[in-house]
């Protein structure tokens, strides 16, 4: 705990120094920016928020809001979209870069997100750097290189998602890990894995929940979880990437997916074991089937039960049918 108090101490001072930097260099122009800031977020605190702002006031016009409930990032998103701000970025988690983006479909204004959650998986995706302090800094060296680009978007029944999202398994863990989110923060990817036991052994091991896959080029398959990709991977544990369905990029045009065909005690041990891997693939364990360059995935219920679904990391809800579609070069990014 001393080391984390350490290193936090550091990123502030840091911080503080750059702020100071920075408005002692000023542009004389400075583009509008929405910084949306989820202050429940895992390494969001009022003083690191202050500091934020204020650094990037020295190269930009900063409105800061504070979002107060669930969605509320997409009505600001899509607000700042209609007012013309050049750029909004989110400073929080995953969640909160899954909130803001379903405001931007097919805008003009870009988004940047700083690190502020457990594993920002996007922010990593798009090659920013995953410490606030970098991220910030190179956020303010792109005022000089302001260069917008487009990536896509997949939609699960008209949502939005960014890089994944699940139908089964790994939304029960999902859900099971926002029930308690102070564990989530303290302990990050290794209350996932106890999260992921759990449901595994208390809901999937005996009478899983049955579900149908089926994509736009006619490749089927029967299991128990799915799993869309927009880009890979699919997460982080830590600083080591976890691969599931390959082949996606961002700016593809298509998706990918895996689907968990059947559950045994030995299944979940050894495809967790190959995800961590340097070397094994998971589209290679004789469970796994493997779909990859389609533009559309449909998963639904076999057996009358909803099914769980979780995208980008957010538990949203049950479903009976999940409709996967993408809409290539739908969001602009700039990084």
């Amino acid at each position: 705990m001393a080391s984390s108090s350490s290193s936090a101490a550091l990123s502030l001072s840091q911080l503080e120094a750059l702020a100071a930097a920075t408005h002692a260099d000023a542009a004389a122009e400075r583009r509008r920016m929405l910084v949306i800031v989820n202050p429940y977020a895992t390494t969001v605190s009022e003083r690191l928020r202050t500091l934020v702002v204020y650094a990037l006031q020295g190269r930009y016009d900063v409105t800061a809001i504070d979002t107060e409930r669930r969605d509320h990032a997409t009505e600001l998103t899509r607000q700042a979209a209609d007012e013309g701000y050049d750029v909004v970025v989110t400073f929080g988690g995953d969640g909160t870069v899954n909130e803001a983006v379903n405001g931007l479909i097919g805008s003009d204004t870009p988004i940047f997100p700083l690190p502020g959650g457990n594993t920002n998986v996007l922010c990593r995706m798009l090659g920013i750097p995953n410490e606030i302090v970098d991220a910030t800094e190179h956020l303010l060296a792109l005022a000089d290189r302001w260069e917008p680009r487009r990536i896509d978007l997949p939609l699960v029944n008209e949502r939005a998602f960014t890089f994944s999202s699940g139908v089964g398994l790994d939304a029960t863990v999902v859900r099971r890990v926002d029930a308690r989110p102070h564990l989530k923060a303290r302990f990050g990817p290794y209350f996932f894995t106890a999260a992921a036991v759990g449901a595994f052994l208390r809901e999937y091991l005996r009478n899983p929940p049955r579900m149908a896959v089926e994509t736009d080029g006619g490749e089927q398959a029967t299991g128990v979880t799915a799993i869309v990709q927009n880009g890979d991977p699919y997460t982080y544990f830590g600083d080591r990437p976890i691969s599931l369905a390959e082949g996606a990029t961002l700016d593809g045009g298509t998706l990918s997916a895996v689907v968990l065909e059947r559950t045994s005690p030995l299944a979940i041990p050894t495809i967790a074991a190959r995800a961590l891997s340097r070397g094994l693939r998971v589209v290679d364990h004789r469970r796994v089937a493997h779909v990859e360059g389609v533009g559309a995935v449909t998963v639904r219920t076999l057996d009358e039960r909803e099914l769980p679904l979780q995208v980008d990391g957010d538990y949203v809800g049950t479903v009976a049918e999940a409709r996967y579609t993408v809409r290539p070069g739908a969001l602009a990014v700039i990084s």
